[in-house]
């Protein structure tokens, strides 16, 4: 250990503070060490930066004088030398040789005191260094009286000063391996010979001393020292000296007390050091050495030269150290340690068993609890039923040597667990700082042990974090022992010096059995009357050390034996207590008051008709009356949804579409079309019809379609299932209805889930003991399979639900979100939640009374008498004491003033309250007051005797008492039933409340009993939480948190609230409520009068306890008395409401809140779901004068509505949740969370307040394991990482904030989706541009199912275009034309915005995008495991076409279940064709033609899934992509071919793409052809058609003529695509046609005229069969971007082929407004960013300096055209008689302009135009067979404009040249412009011009 020398403390590791204290307290008998324990582990003291910076990190440098040690040398690597200094061995670092062989003969100065001795250093094992050492730290000739560490200097470079070893060995270079210690590595004296010359001497006597330590081992001894505890060494190397380096008595004066102590484990209070001294106790990481054994028999003869003089005193023979508790009253031995003296108790043989006395319970009057700890314990034999042992702490021992998996995997490491001696030493150290009321926490001994284990091994786990990958060398094999046996009795003893008798040790060398004997006879002798504690030690040599602790304090004893048993078996012992009569003596004791005389005597002498002033009335007449009268703030509105609410149910509906989404597909949302649920809630029966309330008045059964089925709320109880018995029988029909519903999702929604989380057995009882009833129907195998059944846990406290081996996948979980972030109301909610931690802020905040308080009154009362009787249960005499306050607060009240010194000051304010809230309420609205009463015995008692106090003192019409059972009905009685009624507005006669919260109001007690909540919700009208009778033994981090929760409320959040009473919320908080907390602390009179406040009320503002003594309670209620006379005169004076009340101007909905559950309080009458009201009681005019006072007064009710209720808690439980453990959390934080799990170790971090849920859930996943009795035990990953259910989700959120009404709106906006997953909004437009003279002709009967080709020859050529989604094209000139109607068009812009839609079912024949993952799809898919994603192959192939004059390559993806469609020149080889059916095949279950569905941009939400549209015929589907979308659309559609088009078209439209796939199709037409042809087929066999489709189209639909109407009606009917190809293929002569097609699907029909006519001709859009074979010489224009359809439909019908549309089928087209080849953003080149160009900006005159855009040149022009038509061609606009003549192209020059298409091909068939006069002339492109001569034959109007289009410039000119243009119209070089691309962009150019 090192050692500072001028009291400067360089290390404050364990060890120094250790000895520091040891040796004051053996120097002086006046100094009083302060604790170490409270210096390191109880006060978070830091070192300053200041301090810290640029100081050495040193490590410890000795270990004990003569103490051998077994454990193995810890790795040990040194401090690198600085920069720049010698690291030569043998010479130090200022590079001076200290070798002795080189400097022996040399002059070497010594300082006095000062001693040379030579150092051996490992690496020269040959030389000696030599050293300069301050003789007091080196041991006399008898190995003794070395003071601990170290000071030297350095004889090479003269630098003096060294204190420490460490330091002085990196100086001299001595590069050791293991920890540096004076004892190993300081070996010889030197001295000079007779010539002079520096020689080795003899070695240093390092062991001499260590046979007393051996003689004081082997005795039993009992140790009590008078000085303050020192803190055991965590794992570090603790010597067992008795001085302390560099510790000056200043600091280690004593600033603690123990009457500053906090109970349960709570850090004590202790004064802050000065400044200076926090460098002493600040910790510093290292690496620590190994203790050996005592070495010395006394203190140092020589002082250290950091003492002070005033430790002189220390030394004086006077000043005695004496023993206060020996065997034989022998004093210690002075200045020394402890003399150990012998027992003299018999030895016992190893293995012997322990006798319990008899009488042990009667002659102590206490049950002792033996805590096993190490080695095993000595049978116990006699009187054994008086004793209790308990295996805790052993658990909590074995817990810490296990490892944090987090460490394991690096193997061997230094990181080691506590030692066995370590923790009984920082056993012993906690019980000593435990206070004597106090009672030990197994959690706060765990945090302890952590602590410690952190704090020694702080360096290493340091190193893991930074570098995980790299584990530290492992230490060489053995255990290691940081506290030897033979060190620890001493340690131990000396630790207890400072608590006086309250912890004993025992030390046996014998076994354990030794020291339980000898506790047992002192218990039987009374000697350890004032001893809490026994702590047994065997540390026998050869034997592992064995500990046991004997709890012999009656208080710890009984709590502790209370806490071993569980809640079950507590209230089976307090039911036995109740059946045996065993509280007979404690209610006769109870009874007296002594000179007041007997309760239940002055309660039969009570007069019921002398308190009649105090109840309204006394006469059922009256009391009618008093309830109409008028009370106008009585407001109850019930409300609609939260929006937190509905954010959570969104939130819950994201995570089941990420479910549906993810690449398992374990939910197919797309293949439900309804939603059906079971709620699963705790039987209790309040919770039952709460939820069954809360269902009924949500109307999710009207949205979910249930109402039909649910016509009353008793009806709806079939949806809320109660786990008892009868579950089974509702969870098996719920999961037979599941298998036959597949197209039906079902909801588990388990409510209150950490309810019972046990393993099932298989045994079910109809009690509370239905453990396990969960586990086999949420857990069983037809729930985890069923692919249609979801599962949704709610809680409050998921804790028990996240664990290791837990179901629940963590990316499941949703947690209430926080609904206000920096005082912003994220939600608009205007409320916000008060729960626990707001309650445990109002206790520290100081100002104000908290609401969270203790009745110190009662449970003094309480501790007496439990002493008194040690054989009844705490819960029975806490509960009887309290029925005693209640009792007697109830006869103060009604005039017996002189009672109150008897009762608390507490339950005296929660009485008064109670009263005077019902009488000054004109309609007798009132506050509730929850008894919590766990067992129901007792709270059955509590009941009895309640009512029959309330009834001897005539209260009766005033307040009701309520007993709530979990497993019962409510019951009221009938005066207060009629009140309910009427409030309400209930007309039903045998209408009672069924839940707490149809008691808003109501002024009641309310005894609620059951061993835990079970999801109850109260009314807002709450105003005192009494959960005084709750356990105090479990602490379990659920249970606690749960009763709180009783207690949760939304409080109104506006911001100019009342701030007054909620003064302990911090106003720097800004999430924290303002409002009055207890409006009875102000006016707390018997009678209406001023505010006043009494002395202990104002007291209680400076104080948490609310009532200091009994003498304070007597004060208080004394002087209220005296200012409330029982009866109040009829003159006495209006109180004081200048105070404005901001309850009264609140609306209704802020006023109730949104109910304590955050949904809303249910409403009994049906007649009223869902709507507001409110009651206003008519008013009576006959009234007593105390009425009439009341009267004018506020509603106390609407006063406290918005404020939260007070609560009262044990002090021990107080004590608890007041504390905050390490991570600023409260200490119920770090305690279990639930009795179902356990600590995975002990050696865990802590909790964090700034962790989220998220961060919570995700540390006790790590931290916890289930139970052996978890329901998550059995679910261990078989070979995976995790074993979650895939369909399994949690919501947690705090009590009482609305988790119900959430998961209700779930249900609703889930079936909602679903509905709309199951519809897609199509496109419903009706044609345009209809003519009435079509229908003048029948060329088909109705009912011809196929067309007649000669007929059809005969129909006109419909040329106008009536597709709804080219409203805004130019129309095509026709004879035919109809006049289109000024302003009947829609805004340009609006066209496709406003799209006419309409929302349809899908039907099962639709198309599927994505997101659909039925069963029967997954191998279409791909998905089915045959078929890997992977298995596809690229395949090149090219062809050459004449009009690109250039070689195409396109690829094909083709996926191995695909290559059966595709043509090969070997087994994976070269690509040849695809192949095609003959046109003679005839296949039911076949298509022949291959679909080609060009597409971009909708990888997602492409309709490409047709499995279902071609009800499973096999089909040949293609879709046709751009290259840079290629991986993204192969990991989507895994399973489907694909067409990539050459790289040159990443830019195209999709003319484009119509193009490369005709053109493909008949070059792959022709190959087929001479396949076929060598197989002995004719050419003209070969199938010549290919399907072109839109990635949109969705359904189809057929027209069947109406046989019943006479054949004048239709029928439309929806049908597969197959039924539609099919009926097409198999047309007569089919393959005469060029192109078919079908109608765009109207609601309307065909429009007029088209439902008569089953065929057409006209344009065809969206869904095209093509025959490629007739249309072989017809080309899509593959620069086309728009209206590319209605120019190839032109080009088709101008060459003289057929184009025919099937009008009886209809395609339905999805409105997809993501994607598609519309979707170009025309953008400047200079930025990225989207800017608005207007269309005259698409253009630019050639050579300007023009901006150019990114975009392609064809789509700019295009644009142009369609939106600067009135400026090109102004003859033209509005004026469809004089067209604009287009030459063998269509382009749109929008609505306004008409276009005349006309082909210049010979042969073609245009229309004539011999009598037109055309406005403008537009020349796209022309190609040779425009000429001159053609242009001729065409007249235009004067000035009708020319504009002709060309790639470039040159040909610009040649075509003007060509077609002599110049010869009629009028060209200027000023008219030529350009696209707005620049000059790589490859720019198109046109020439305008006028007609001449």
């Amino acid at each position: 250990m090192g050692n500072s020398y001028a009291g400067q403390l360089k290390t404050t590791r364990f060890e120094e503070v250790l000895h520091s204290s040891i040796e004051a307290s053996l120097r002086s008998n006046n100094v009083v060490p302060r604790p170490v324990f409270t210096q390191l582990y109880l006060e978070a003291e830091h070192l300053p930066p200041s301090q810290e910076a640029g100081r050495p990190e040193k490590g410890e440098e000795e270990e004990d004088e003569g103490g051998e040690s077994n454990s193995p040398l810890l790795p040990y690597h040194m401090k690198p030398a600085p920069e720049g200094r010698c690291t030569t061995d043998g010479f130090c670092q200022a590079g001076k040789d200290l070798r002795l062989a080189s400097i022996g003969s040399g002059a070497v100065e010594v300082p006095p005191g000062f001693l040379l001795v030579g150092a051996r250093s490992p690496a020269l094992p040959d030389h000696i260094l030599v050293c300069a050492v301050d003789r007091t730290f080196l041991p006399d000739e008898k190995g003794r009286n070395a003071l601990l560490g170290f000071s030297g200097n350095c004889v090479g470079c003269g630098e003096k000063g060294f204190r420490y070893f460490t330091e002085f060995c990196n100086h001299i270079n001595l590069k050791l391996t293991t920890q540096p210690k004076k004892q190993k590595h300081l070996q010889y004296y030197l001295y000079r010979n007779a010539q002079g010359v520096l020689v080795k001497g003899p070695p240093i006597c390092w062991k001499g001393g260590d046979s007393r330590a051996r003689h004081a081992a082997s005795n039993p001894s009992v140790g009590h020292m008078t000085s303050e505890p020192p803190l055991p060494p965590e794992t570090t190397s603790a010597t067992s000296h008795h001085t302390a380096a560099g510790v000056s008595p200043e600091p280690l004066a004593p600033s603690y007390t123990q009457g500053s102590s906090l109970a349960n484990g709570r850090d004590h209070s202790v004064t802050q050091p000065p400044s200076h001294q926090s460098s002493q106790t600040a910790h510093v990481p290292g690496r620590t050495s190994v203790i050996g054994t005592i070495a010395n028999s006394g203190p140092p003869k020589k002082r250290h030269k950091s003492w002070s003089s005033d430790s002189a005193a220390a030394t004086d023979p006077s000043n005695k150290t004496t023993s206060s508790a020996t065997v034989n009253d022998t004093k210690a031995a002075d200045y020394g340690p402890p003399t150990f003296i012998s027992q003299g108790s018999s030895v016992l043989p190893q293995g012997a068993s322990v006798t319990v006395p008899d009488h042990l319970l009667h002659t102590c009057k206490l049950q002792p609890v033996i805590f096993k700890g190490h080695g095993d314990l000595a049978p116990l034999c006699g009187n054994v039923s008086e004793v209790m042992v308990s295996s805790l702490l052993q658990s909590c021992y074995r817990s810490c040597q296990a490892l944090p998996r987090v460490y394991e995997q690096y193997g061997a490491t230094p990181i080691q667990p506590l030692s066995t001696e370590m923790q009984i030493l920082l056993t012993v150290y906690y019980l000593v700082q435990l206070a004597p009321d106090q009672v030990p926490l197994i959690e706060d001994l765990g945090q302890i042990f952590m602590r410690s284990w952190r704090e020694s091994h702080l360096m290493e786990i340091r190193q893991y974090q930074q570098t995980p990958a790299h584990p530290l060398p492992a230490p060489p094999p053995g255990p290691a022992q940081p506290v030897s046996a033979t060190q620890l009795p001493w340690l131990a003893k000396l630790a207890t010096s400072s608590c006086g008798d309250s912890v004993l040790v025992l030390d046996t060398p014998g076994s354990l059995a030794e020291g339980l004997t000898e506790a047992f006879r002192r218990l039987m002798d009374g000697e350890l009357a004032h001893t809490n504690y026994v702590v047994i030690i065997c540390t026998s040599k050869g034997r592992a050390t064995e500990s046991c602790v004997v709890v012999t304090g009656w208080r710890q004893a009984r709590a502790l034996a209370e806490s071993m048993l569980t809640p079950s078996d507590s209230m089976k012992e307090i039911i036995n207590e109740l059946a045996a009569g065993k509280e007979g003596e404690l209610k006769d004791v109870l009874r007296t008051l002594g000179p007041d005389g007997d309760v239940d005597a002055l309660l039969e002498k009570s007069d019921p008709e002398k308190n009649a002033h105090l109840s309204m009335s006394s006469s059922p007449e009256s009391t009618e009356d008093s309830a109409k009268a008028a009370c106008t703030e009585f407001q109850v509105a019930w409300h609609e949804v939260r929006p937190v609410q509905l954010a959570v149910a969104r939130k819950l509906l994201s995570h089941v579409c990420a479910i549906a989404d993810s690449s398992t597909h374990n939910l197919d949302l797309g293949s439900f079309d309804k939603v059906e649920f079971l709620i699963f809630v705790p039987p209790s029966e309040v919770t039952f019809q709460q939820i069954v309330t809360h269902l009924w008045n949500s109307g999710i059964l009207r949205e979910l379609c249930l109402d039909e089925e649910c016509l009353s709320q008793k009806e709806a109880e079939q949806y809320v299932v109660k786990l008892d018995t009868e579950a089974p029988a509702k969870i098996n029909s719920f999961i037979q209805n599941s298998k036959r519903n597949p197209y039906t999702l079902f909801i588990l929604v388990h409510d209150h889930a950490h309810w019972d989380i046990n393993k099932s057995s298989g045994v079910f009882c109809g009690d509370d003991s239905c453990s396990g009833l969960v586990d086999s129907l949420l857990n069983c195998p037809e729930v985890w399979e069923a692919p249609n059944i979801l599962t949704l846990h709610v809680t409050s406290f998921p804790f028990a639900l996240q664990t290791q081996c837990t179901r629940i996948s963590p990316y499941n979980e949703v947690h209430w979100p926080s609904a206000f972030s920096n005082d912003l109301d994220l939600y608009h909610e205007k409320t916000k939640y008060f729960g626990v931690a707001e309650f445990l802020d109002s206790t520290r905040s100081g100002s104000g009374q908290p609401l969270l308080r203790y009745d110190s009154s009662f449970e003094n009362m309480a501790s007496a008498l439990g002493e008194r009787f040690p054989k009844l249960h705490s819960a029975v005499i806490r509960t009887h004491v309290l029925i005693r306050h209640y009792t007697l607060a109830l006869m103060v009240v009604s005039g017996r003033a002189q009672l109150q010194k008897h009762t608390s000051a507490e339950t005296l304010e929660i009485v008064r309250g109670l009263v005077h809230s019902a009488r000054r309420c004109p309609g007798r609205h009132g506050h509730m007051v929850l008894l919590r009463v766990p067992s129901f015995p007792l709270a059955s008692v509590a009941y009895q005797r309640l009512r029959q106090a309330r009834e001897s003192v005539g209260l009766q019409d005033l307040f009701e008492i309520v007993l709530g059972d979990p497993s019962s009905a409510l019951s009221v009685s009938e005066p207060f039933l009629r009140q309910l009624k009427m409030w309400l507005k209930i007309q039903d006669s045998d209408w009672t409340p069924r839940t707490y919260l149809e008691l808003e109001a109501l002024p009641c007690i309310l005894i609620f009993t059951g061993m835990d909540p079970r999801g109850e919700s109260l009314p807002r009208s709450l105003k005192y939480c009494d959960l005084r009778l709750i356990s105090s033994s479990h602490y379990l981090r659920t249970a606690l948190e749960q009763e709180l929760g009783l207690a949760a409320y939304l409080v109104r959040a506006e911001p100019g609230g009342n701030r007054a009473a909620v003064s302990d919320l911090s106003e720097s908080d800004p999430e924290k409520l303002s409002g009055t907390d207890n409006e009875e602390e102000e006016v707390v009179v018997d009678t209406p009068g001023p505010v006043k406040r009494s002395p202990t009320q104002r007291q209680r503002s400076f104080s948490h306890e609310s009532a200091a003594s009994s003498l304070s309670s007597k004060t208080s209620a004394v002087s209220c008395d005296q200012t409330s006379p029982p009866v109040p005169p009829a003159h006495a004076p209006q109180p004081d409401t200048s105070v404005p009340d901001p309850d009264r101007c609140c609306p209704p909905q802020d006023r109730r809140g949104s109910g304590r559950d955050s949904e809303d309080p249910s409403d009994p009458a049906q007649s009223h779901r869902r709507l507001s009201k409110s009651t206003s009681p008519g008013s009576s005019s006959t009234r007593t004068s105390a009425a009439s006072r009341a009267g004018r007064q506020p509603c106390p009710w609407a006063r406290g509505v918005n404020r939260p209720p007070v609560v009262f808690l044990p002090k021990a439980v107080y004590d608890v949740l007041a504390s905050e453990d390490g991570g600023g959390l409260p200490k119920s934080a770090s305690f279990l969370p639930h009795a179902g799990v356990e600590w995975a170790s002990s050696l865990r971090p802590p909790l964090s307040k700034i962790m989220t849920c998220t961060e919570q859930s995700l540390y006790y996943r790590q931290w916890t394991v289930p139970g052996p009795r978890h329901m998550d035990s059995t679910n261990r990953a078989a070979g995976r990482a995790n074993n979650f259910h895939p369909r399994r989700l949690l919501l947690s959120g705090p009590p009482q904030v609305g988790k119900t009404g959430a998961y209700l709106q779930f249900l609703g906006i889930l079936s909602r989706m679903l509905i709309r997953l199951m519809e897609v909004d199509v496109y419903d437009e009706e044609e345009i541009n209809l003519s009435m003279q079509m229908d003048s002709v029948q060329y088909h009967q109705m009912d011809a199912l196929w067309p007649n080709t000669e007929v059809l020859r005969t129909m006109p050529f419909d040329y106008t275009v009536h597709d709804p989604k080219h409203e805004d094209i130019s129309p095509v000139y026709s004879p035919e034309l109809p006049q289109r109607e000024e302003g009947s068009s829609r805004q340009r812009d609006d066209v496709y915005l406003r799209r006419r839609t309409t929302r349809i079912k899908l039907s099962k024949y639709a198309a599927y995008n994505t997101y659909h993952h039925c069963e029967q799809c997954h191998q279409y898919m791909g998905f089915n495991p045959r078929y890997q994603l992977y298995e596809s192959t690229l395949h090149a192939f090219t062809f050459t076409h004449l009009l690109l004059g250039c070689e195409i390559q396109l690829y094909f993806i083709i996926p191995k279940s695909k290559e059966q469609y595709f043509s090969f020149s070997h087994p994976g080889g070269q690509l040849e064709s695809m192949r095609l059916p003959l046109c003679s095949e005839r296949s039911p279950d076949c298509i022949k033609s291959p679909i080609f569905t060009p597409t971009t941009g909708r990888h997602e939400h492409g309709l490409f899934n047709l499995y279902h549209a071609m009800d499973g015929a096999a089909h040949l589907h293609i879709l046709v992509i751009k290259e840079y979308e290629m991986a993204v659309y192969k990991k989507y559609w895994p399973n489907h071919i694909m067409l990539v088009l050459p790289t040159v078209f990443n830019g195209a439209g999709i003319g484009a793409a119509h193009f490369l796939i005709k053109e493909l199709s008949y070059h792959n037409l022709e190959l087929e052809r001479s396949r076929r042809v060598e197989q002995g087929s004719r050419p003209q066999d070969v199938w010549p058609f290919i399907i072109l489709a839109e990635d949109s189209c969705v359904m189809w639909n057929s027209v069947d003529v109406d046989t019943q109407s006479g054949g004048t009606a239709t029928v439309e009917r929806n049908v597969s695509l197959k039924q539609v190809l099919q009926h097409m293929e198999s047309s007569p002569d089919v393959t005469r046609y060029g192109l078919c097609g079908l109608r765009k699907w109207s609601s309307r029909g065909g429009g007029r005229g088209q439902n008569r006519e089953p065929f057409s001709r006209g344009h065809l859009h969206d869904f095209l069969l093509l025959n490629v074979d007739l249309t072989q010489n017809v080309q899509y224009n593959q620069n086309r971007f728009t209206c590319d359809d209605v120019d190839f439909n032109l080009r088709v019908h101008s060459a003289g082929l057929l184009i025919c549309r099937f009008n009886n089928f209809s395609v339905m087209k999805k409105q997809i407004a993501i994607g598609g080849h519309r979707t170009f953003i025309i953008k400047t080149k200079v930025t990225d960013v989207p800017t608005t160009v207007p269309p005259s900006q698409y253009i630019c005159t050639p050579d300007s300096k023009h901006p150019f855009l990114a975009a392609p040149a064809q789509l700019l022009l295009e644009k142009y055209l369609q939106h600067s038509s009135q400026i090109l061609f102004p003859l033209g606009t509005r004026n469809s008689s004089h067209p604009v003549l287009s030459v063998d192209c269509y382009l749109n020059l929008g609505p306004e302009v008409v276009v005349c298409y006309v082909s210049s091909r010979p042969h073609s068939i245009n229309i004539s135009t011999a009598e037109l006069l055309f406005s403008g002339l537009l020349l796209y492109l022309c190609d040779s067979f425009v000429t001159a001569g053609f242009l001729k034959k065409f007249h235009f109007l004067k000035g009708a404009t020319l504009c002709v289009i060309c790639p470039d410039r040159s040909s610009l000119r040649q075509t003007v040249v060509r077609l002599e243009l110049e010869d009629e119209w009028r060209l200027r070089l000023r008219d030529e412009f350009q696209t707005a691309n620049a000059k790589e962009d490859r720019p198109l150019f046109f020439l305008t011009g006028k007609h001449v």
